[in-house]
């Protein structure tokens, strides 16, 4: 069984609705919800975990152990760093990386030990790819985005790295698949949480309009 992994309430309202999931075909579980399909002869089963990595952890060691997850797969969405791309451009980055894990000021921002390489070569090359940042705050403010910016992070989230770690743990193949979102924009000149808000209104917009793609165009390549 496949395991696609959903965080943010909005990414899987967005999964209930583009699968048109019953309310009898919702089940519960620590963590949040879950529910089976079977796609191109795969058995599949969708849940959410909640927001940041703690969440993201725990919900997939439990659904690794619980269903002997062969493949877990994180779909949803992710703030654009790179500005070569754009809103809705989705991706299959070839690494993860965790960048809220050491002393920045002293240390690397990122570490190799808090760093997964993913091998794409039987999935082929013709889709977007590059270097998922994750840590706990999301990208938000404008000096975080420069810094990720600088430390060539093509796209950032809250919990994805956090889950390729723990899949690797578990010796469990793991793909992400992000699409853009939203961009950070500079507040200096603007008030900090009007630019917030209409950063958040934004996501909100376009959060439909990623996981849409992912499933359309996406999912079952890397099933």
């Amino acid at each position: 069984m496949i395991g696609i992994s959903i965080a943010t309430k909005w990414e899987y309202e967005a999964t209930l609705e583009y699968f048109g999931i019953k309310d009898n075909e919702r089940l519960s579980y620590p963590y949040g919800e879950y529910f089976l399909r079977t796609i191109s002869g795969t058995e599949l089963i969708f849940y959410s975990t909640g927001v940041r990595k703690v969440n993201g952890v725990g919900g997939n060691q439990y659904m690794i152990s619980k269903f002997n997850l062969s493949k877990v797969i994180v779909a949803g969405t992710c703030a654009g760093i790179d500005d070569r791309y754009n809103n809705l451009d989705i991706f299959v980055p070839y690494k993860a990386v965790q960048y809220d894990c050491t002393v920045k000021e002293v240390e690397p921002l990122i570490k190799q030990s808090f760093t997964v390489d993913f091998d794409l070569s039987k999935y082929g090359s013709d889709f977007h790819t590059g270097v998922i940042g994750t840590a706990d705050k999301a990208v938000v403010m404008w000096k975080d985005y420069l810094e990720l910016k600088e430390n060539e992070i093509t796209i950032a989230d809250t919990e994805a790295g956090a889950i390729a770690y723990i899949c690797k743990k578990n010796d469990v193949e793991c793909i992400i698949i992000k699409g853009i979102s939203d961009f950070s924009t500079d507040e200096s000149s603007s008030d900090k949480y009007e630019s917030n808000m209409e950063q958040i209104n934004i996501y909100l917009e376009n959060t439909p309009k990623v996981m849409e793609k992912i499933f359309g165009e996406y999912l079952k390549r890397f099933i």
